[in-house]
């Protein structure tokens, strides 16, 4: 019996679930396999959309509705801080009541959500129902994971991740242009509408094809305190990271809200080993492999997330791109993660996971490397190069990093662990945003002064060298209205310049980022108790 087997999490002894006796497995399409994956594919595609695609709409929003730059930013803070909250809340609650129920509410609260969003008529109302679509798709993506487990065979499992993950490449790397096209030629609105009909597609589809899965030892009770203190420090840890760029990594509010995660999160640990039935059983990161799975997948979000926040000011904002040819050119990425995903799953079947992801890692490191040396006028076929580059490597390690997490967990904890990927993944992109934004101003505010005093432009005061410093930052010339051309043309080689050397700055740090996971990926190996989930009840 292998050290994954014997871990044991629920009091049974460490086994894998058995089927329970009187089990039958599903008759016709419902439960099949190749359909479930179409079904899930639907309804994650949909979160994974709305990622990326509201930042498009976000500046038509703020002048329909008059609302501040900060009230727009919580249209997407909002999102994401209840998104990454719940997720393993969420997990738990498909491992409790089955992850098919789950998944069916979560696409209908999603969508309703959505439809409210776009009869809004208030900033207000937005975010309060962006911050209800977080929550629902917080309780569809774990229990997507969830179904996948237990529908597919283990040899078969990571091609089927394989194309869930390019789902949601696919999805999180479209949704600008998507959001560029609806938003340029329908309305705002219609971001958010779109959801409706998808979700009703979803909503069929898993009614029809879905089959419940649960474990002969599945969760009875709920760790109320566990969820609190996990809710408490996770909130403190994703606050801190979404309000230190506004705040300052020296601030004392930021600080105190990165303590009080940490507190949090030693307490959730304590406690964790006093209850019954645990939130997340302290002993499944007894299991290298997934921990290793966990670390790699922050790693890789904050090289992909981070990095990819700064290519869109640089397509759109240094080479004057509309927001649909900006999404065109990242169509490379997109195209890669697409055609490598299933190849990937068939390789990570084939052979392990270990080397596709170390390979992984190591094709995002030269990409992000490639990205620092871009200037100002580099050519598309140049930026094509990295872009595709970045999205072949991503792949193997969205497919693989997801594999050994979920592989790797008891299959009673399948929703846990699909709460865990997604947790590390949401987190990932925080901390990259923040983490590279961080270094990002740290160039523009070093090299900013020097630049401006070399190009011979009048001086500035210390509050206006800090407003030009917050354009330049996201790549926009801080040029005031009536400033002659060759003033202007000056503020604007400047600004670019500067903005390009800390954009060179960050990729670089996202590098050695993508460097130290290629030494993490050494350390997983193939979810050995994946076997369990072709074998689970069918209720």
């Amino acid at each position: 019996m292998t050290s994954q087997t014997t871990i044991d999490t629920t009091g049974s002894g460490g086994k894998a679930p058995a089927t329970p006796s009187g089990a039958t497995p599903g008759k016709g399409l419902r439960g099949h396999p190749w359909l479930t994956l179409i079904t899930v594919a639907v309804g994650v595609m949909m979160v994974a959309l709305d990622g990326t695609i509201v930042a498009i709409a976000n500046p038509a929003i703020q002048k329909d509705l008059g609302a501040t730059f900060a009230q727009v930013q919580w249209i997407t803070n909002g999102y994401f801080l209840a998104l990454a909250v719940s997720l393993i809340t969420a997990g738990k609650l498909g491992d409790r009541f089955g992850h098919r129920q789950t998944f069916l509410i979560g696409v209908v609260g999603f969508a309703a959500a959505s439809g409210a969003i776009g009869l809004s008529d208030s900033i207000a109302l937005v975010v309060t129902f962006r911050v209800l679509q977080g929550l629902f798709g917080a309780l569809l993506m774990p229990a997507a994971l969830g179904l996948l487990r237990a529908t597919f065979p283990a040899e078969k499992l990571n091609m089927a991740i394989g194309i869930w993950g390019m789902v949601i490449g696919a999805s999180t790397a479209g949704g600008p242009i998507l959001g560029g096209v609806l938003v340029e030629h329908v309305n705002w609105q219609s971001v958010f509408f779109i959801n409706v009909p998808v979700g009703v597609l979803a909503v069929v589809l898993g009614v029809w094809i879905l089959l419940d899965h649960r474990a002969e030892n599945a969760p009875r009770s709920f760790d109320i305190l566990g969820i609190a203190l996990l809710s408490a420090a996770m909130f403190c840890l994703v606050w801190a990271l979404i309000k230190a760029p506004e705040w300052g990594w020296g601030d004392g509010r930021t600080w105190a809200f990165i303590i009080a995660s940490v507190v949090g999160f030693a307490l959730f640990a304590f406690w964790e080993t006093k209850v019954r039935e645990p939130l997340i059983p302290l002993a499944l990161f007894r299991s290298v492999p997934l921990s290793a799975g966990v670390v790699l997948m922050i790693l890789m979000a904050i090289a992909f997330m981070g990095g990819l926040f700064f290519v869109t000011f640089y397509l759109q904002n240094v080479h004057g791109m509309s927001p649909i040819d900006a999404g065109l050119h990242l169509l490379p990425l997109t195209g890669m993660m697409i055609v490598g995903s299933p190849l990937a799953g068939a390789m990570i079947t084939k052979i392990g996971p270990r080397i596709p992801l170390a390979g992984g890692m190591a094709l995002t490191a030269i990409a992000m490397y490639g990205m620092s040396t871009l200037e100002t006028d580099t050519g598309s076929g140049i930026m094509s190069v990295w872009f595709a580059l970045l999205g072949l490597g991503l792949a193997p390690v969205m497919v693989g990093a997801t594999e050994v997490i979920v592989g790797n967990a008891p299959m009673e904890l399948s929703g846990v662990a699909g709460g865990l990927q997604q947790a590390a993944m949401q987190i990932g992109g925080s901390l990259g945003t923040a983490v590279l934004g961080a270094v990002m101003a740290s160039k523009v505010d070093s090299d900013l002064a020097d630049n401006w005093t070399k190009a011979g432009l009048p001086p500035l005061t210390p509050e206006q060298e800090h407003q030009a410093s917050e354009a330049v930052q996201v790549g926009v010339p801080p040029v005031a209205p009536g400033t002659p051309d060759a003033i202007a043309a000056k503020i604007t080689g400047v600004a670019h310049d500067t903005f390009i050397s800390g954009m060179s700055a960050a990729s670089l740090v996202a590098a050695g980022v993508a460097v130290v996971a290629v030494l993490v990926a050494f350390l997983t190996k193939r979810g050995e108790n994946a076997g369990a989930g072709a074998g689970a009840a069918h209720i």
